[in-house]
């Protein structure tokens, strides 16, 4: 049986890291933040991004070993 755990916790993984990375990079551009009235939503959302795919792929892991 193919189990999704996986690849949606690579896919989720890869795009937090990416998206972190980016917010990281534009953190000193304050005109791009000025709509989400000055927070960084690419590194919140990348961050919570990541956690869930990591969650993902520990609990795709955790299953193949019971």
């Amino acid at each position: 049986m193919v189990d999704i755990r996986i690849p949606i916790g690579l896919m989720f993984t890869i795009i937090g890291i990416l998206i972190s990375v980016f917010g990281f990079v534009t953190m000193s551009n304050s005109e791009m933040y000025q709509k989400s009235l000055g927070i960084n939503v690419n590194i919140i959302m990348g961050v919570l991004m990541l956690v869930f795919g990591l969650i993902m792929l520990y609990f795709a892991r955790r299953k193949k070993k019971a």
